[in-house]
């Protein structure tokens, strides 16, 4: 940490790279939290720093329970047409029960997104389809545990906590700094669970650096503990590319969260849950009686709207115009 990188220059002859090659890669890892750059410097390593990855600028944060979309915004036409294609294409299917963990068409389509946007290689069959994070929380504490302790940010969501004493958890507070949760804190915790909100955390507007995100997997991996990654606004963490992940660093203790009331709009009222391959079997026989609860239509719907790229159509244009405030 702090040590001076070569210079853009060096490290291109050394590399037989292209400059902008070079200056493109430093810039990526000035994104991710891994190097600074220093006016009339150079670039130095920031990994183990203090400093969270640079966002994309947001006029304020809001609650976490409204979207901050106008509503000019969503592409009510494209998402029309996708839902009169469902209902050409798929007839009398989407009166069919859906499959407890959620269809098989949104479960592949996640996965494929997964991959292009957060680098995650994740098998449908892991992905749980529920209606909102906060039914998916449920499944967590059900899952896991009441008689484990749940670490939670604080300040937090406040929404976060009610759900889990309300399934019978109890619950404890880590103080947030400047890069997430504080480091002498989370050594000292003794749960069982921590769930963090790496990007964007409310009410604090937290984003974790690549170091504390390193702390989290290392704490969960040297603990035996499980760490709820809730992933909630990180399409819109970082200026250039997604950052990667606590679940890309220990898939072995995350359960990975997202939802899409963000993303697109409240109403939106469908997320899901990652597993880690060793929780599968004890879900199926545990919890796998549960019927899913968003219906088979809105599944296919969000699930066609993926795999025709206009998702990531539509966050590309709202990365760009929040780049423009």
């Amino acid at each position: 940490m702090g040590s001076r990188l070569p210079s853009k220059r060096s490290l291109a002859a050394e590399t037989g790279l292209s400059l902008i090659t070079v200056e493109h890669a430093l810039a990526l890892l000035c994104d991710e939290g891994y190097a600074e750059a220093r006016p009339r410097s150079g670039y130095y390593a920031a990994f183990g720093g203090g400093s969270a990855p640079p966002a994309l600028p947001r006029a304020a944060l809001e609650d976490m329970t409204a979207g901050d979309g106008a509503p000019e915004d969503f592409p009510f036409s494209v998402w029309a047409r996708t839902m009169r294609g469902v209902l050409t294409d798929y007839d009398r299917r989407i009166l069919a029960r859906s499959p407890s963990f959620g269809c098989a068409e949104l479960r592949q389509a996640l996965a494929g997104y997964l991959e292009r946007s957060r680098g995650l290689a994740v098998s449908p069959e892991r992905i749980v389809v529920g209606a909102g994070a906060e039914y998916l929380y449920g499944l967590v504490v059900q899952l896991l545990g009441r008689e484990r302790s749940y670490a939670l940010e604080e300040p937090g969501y406040e929404k976060i906590r009610r759900v889990y004493e309300a399934n019978g958890a109890r619950c404890e507070g880590l103080p947030m700094g400047e890069d997430g949760i504080r480091s002498e804190a989370l050594q000292r915790c003794g749960a069982g669970v921590l769930h963090v909100t790496p990007f964007h955390s409310y009410p604090s507007g937290v984003t974790a650096s690549a170091a504390r995100r390193h702390e989290y997997a290392l704490w969960a991996q040297s603990r035996g503990a499980f760490i709820v990654e809730d992933d909630y606004d990180a399409e819109f963490a970082s200026l250039h590319r997604q950052i990667e992940t606590i679940c890309s660093l220990a898939p072995e203790r995350v359960l990975y969260i997202n939802t899409f009331s963000k993303i697109l709009a409240p109403s939106m009222r469908t997320g899901f849950l990652v597993l880690p391959e060793a929780l599968l079997p004890q879900y199926r026989e545990e919890l796998g009686f549960y019927s899913c609860t968003v219906p088979v239509f809105d599944q296919l719907v969000l699930a066609e709207f993926i795999s025709q790229g206009h998702l990531e159509r539509y966050i590309s244009r709202r990365k760009r115009k929040l780049l423009k405030k």
